[in-house]
């Protein structure tokens, strides 16, 4: 299929490895050359090391490649989609603006998604006339590694819609949840309910980071520590996330701690600025 990727930072460069890996024809789009430029490097050096470890082969990373395309104008990137999947920053404005353009331009039988982690999906498709749609496929960082893909169905999401986002994510060989729209659907809001925790037992200098994060990889064999996770996703980010989650559930799990708030205010983000709650190269 004709996939459009709108923007190119992590998960939008993630989101377009794999779906050009899956066999589709995919247009990755951004307001900045410099950022698709790094997008395009970043693909072929995650692709190099799926070769290396044996996991991709060379001639599918190659033909991979081939299949991405960058485009700086949205209208020109979406002209021929059939399935356009918005990878922009968590803001609701910015979101209802791109799918208002969308709406415009993309053909209008496309599927049109959104990779937000909490922001409501049906405020999201009310900026389209068919809301039918649309839905939310949330991946998880890095795309191209995480199994999970978090299908969010609306009131008004057809049943055709998810059964084709279903096969898209199978495709790319992604589990596929199918949950409701509710705030934070299910992922973001346990997971950030218990990185939000996290942050105030170092707040609390109940342990280190380090031994927080070996607390639950150890002790609960999770994957990656909820400090560690944090700064994978970024400290603005998940901010950005508990202030809407509080909001719009009044629940004092959800109120951002102090750390995290000073931290931000500090450009302290996570691994995208070097230093988060833990140091990295």
């Amino acid at each position: 299929m004709r996939f459009t990727v709108i923007g190119a930072g992590t998960m939008g460069r993630g989101i377009a490895h794999v779906a050009a890996l899956a066999g589709h024809d995919t247009v990755l789009t951004d307001v900045s050359p410099a950022v698709l430029d790094s997008a395009l490097a970043a693909i072929g050096a995650n692709l190099d090391k799926g070769v290396e470890k044996g996991k991709v082969a060379a001639a599918d990373r190659a033909a991979a490649l081939e299949r991405i395309t960058t485009e700086t104008d949205l209208a020109a990137a979406v002209r021929d989609a059939e399935v356009v999947v918005e990878a922009a920053p968590e803001n609701l404005d910015l979101k209802r603006e791109i799918f208002g353009t969308l709406d415009a331009a993309a053909p209008g039988d496309a599927l049109l998604a959104t990779n937000t982690s909490s922001l409501p999906v049906h405020a999201i498709a009310s900026a389209v006339e068919h809301p039918q749609r649309v839905l939310g496929m949330h991946f998880f960082n890095p795309v191209h590694l995480m199994p999970l893909l978090e299908i969010v169905r609306t009131a008004d999401t057809w049943d055709e819609t998810i059964d084709l986002a279903r096969s898209l994510g199978e495709g790319m060989g992604k589990e596929c949840i199918v949950v409701r729209d509710a705030p934070g659907f299910a992922t973001s809001r346990l997971g950030v309910v218990l990185g939000l925790e996290a942050i105030r037992m170092l707040e609390e200098e109940v342990a280190s980071a380090e031994d927080i994060d070996k607390a639950m990889t150890l002790g609960y064999r999770h994957p990656m520590g909820p400090l560690r996770l944090t700064d994978l996703v970024g400290l603005d980010v998940r901010l950005a996330i508990a202030e809407h989650l509080y909001e719009t559930l009044g629940s004092e799990a959800f109120r951002p701690p102090e750390l995290l708030r000073r931290k931000v205010a500090a450009g302290e983000l996570g691994k995208k600025t070097g230093k988060g709650f833990h140091r990295w190269e």
